[in-house]
């Protein structure tokens, strides 16, 4: 094991929220309006072919969840009640600095959250078909995304042509692809990426575009080729692999992802919306309807939100496959109860099917459970 150069050469090693807000205000002095959003569902290449910038909003912090319980039951999901305890408390820099918010209905929760925040900013519901592969979910999405476009458009006066939106999609396919590229160095054995740096590059992508994003991660790619070939890993020889499934990571939920750090083991993988699941896929170019062409990329998303999701069984197969880990972590957050119960499927995919180790944790932002998570870590990787 090494101490390999950082992929990114500035202040904020370590720091990615720093790093993306920063990235936020850049634009936004340059003239870009700010359009906050919360999900890998939100349709991008609209909010860039507007000259604007998204912005990924602050969800994932227990700090805040003492002030959302004020008004939300405390028995919902974490990343809701974070996501609206920041709102209220006003601690949420991504938030505010946002000129209007794009929401969609995954969950429950969240679109009743959205309800709530309508009152504080300009806000714009995108209506989700979670049937995917059912006749006329693909129109209907695309009629959504039609809809965000025409509020964008009247909420700051401008036009959104197709050929802005065309060329936005050109940029996140190569985008995508390069991001996908880098995410599958954590093939390689030993590893030679950790799962901070995918973390960083996944929040960078989030909120860079154009020329600037596509340069950075050319840059990143040719770091971690020059790694490889010159046998410079970020992991010993013989540490055990993990590949990370399920819920969104971040911020304070990163405790299970750190404690697999602390047992010598190295997670090779992020297989959720805030790793592979964003930037997964191509949208098709140069079809004369590029809404549409967003609309059919984006419902290929795997989220547990769609029935029946067998994309993200596929996913995980060729993700086994490629990162070959010895133990697959499915993380559940409290109350998230459509990835709870898919965890039936995922584990039997993942034990029965691929003959790899599992195991399935179910936490919230707080530091309770620590303990108890490391014990159960450490045990299931000795089983590897």
């Amino acid at each position: 094991m090494t101490n390999p150069t950082p992929l990114f050469d500035d202040a904020f090693t370590d720091f990615p929220l720093k790093r993306a807000l920063a990235q936020v205000l850049k634009q936004r002095d340059a003239g870009a309006r700010v359009v906050g959003a919360y999900c890998s569902y939100a349709p991008v290449e609209v909010i860039w072919a507007m000259g604007g910038v998204p912005a990924v909003l602050c969800a994932f912090s227990n700090a805040s969840i003492p002030k959302a319980e004020e008004t939300l039951p405390v028995n919902l999901c974490p990343l809701i009640k974070s996501s609206y305890g920041f709102i209220e408390l006003k601690t949420c820099p991504f938030f505010e600095v946002t000129d209007a918010v794009v929401g969609e209905t995954t969950c429950d929760g969240k679109k009743k959250m959205f309800e709530l925040i309508s009152e504080k900013r300009p806000l714009h519901v995108l209506d989700l078909p979670q049937c995917p592969t059912n006749e006329g979910a693909v129109d209907y999405w695309r009629h959504s995304i039609n809809g965000f476009k025409k509020f964008l458009e009247e909420k700051f006066g401008t036009v959104i042509d197709e050929e802005a939106i065309e060329e936005a999609i050109k940029h996140t396919n190569r985008k995508n692809a390069l991001v996908e590229q880098i995410l599958g160095f954590g093939a390689h054995r030993p590893a030679v990426i950790t799962w901070q740096e995918m973390y960083d590059v996944t929040s960078y992508a989030m909120v860079t575009g154009g020329s600037e994003a596509i340069s950075k991660l050319e840059e990143i790619v040719a770091k971690l080729t020059e790694r490889r070939d010159k046998g410079i890993h970020t992991s010993a020889a013989g540490a055990k692999r993990v590949l990370v499934t399920g819920c969104p990571v971040g911020g304070d939920v990163l405790k299970v992802l750190k404690l697999v750090d602390e047992e010598g083991a190295a997670i090779v993988g992020l297989d959720s919306c805030t790793g592979l699941k964003a930037f997964a896929g191509r949208i098709e170019e140069g079809t004369g309807d590029p809404l549409r062409a967003i609309a059919t990329r984006y419902l290929k998303i795997p989220c547990a939100c769609m029935t029946p999701n067998t994309g993200r069984m596929e996913v995980l197969d060729e993700q086994v496959d490629l990162l070959k880990p010895d133990l697959v972590i499915d993380l559940v957050l409290q109350s998230c109860h459509t990835f709870n119960v898919e965890a039936v499927k995922v584990e039997s995919l993942v034990r029965g099917e691929l003959g790899t180790n599992y195991l399935k944790i179910v936490t919230d932002f707080s530091s309770q459970d620590i303990g108890q998570l490391k014990t159960r870590i450490g045990a299931a990787l000795e089983m590897c």
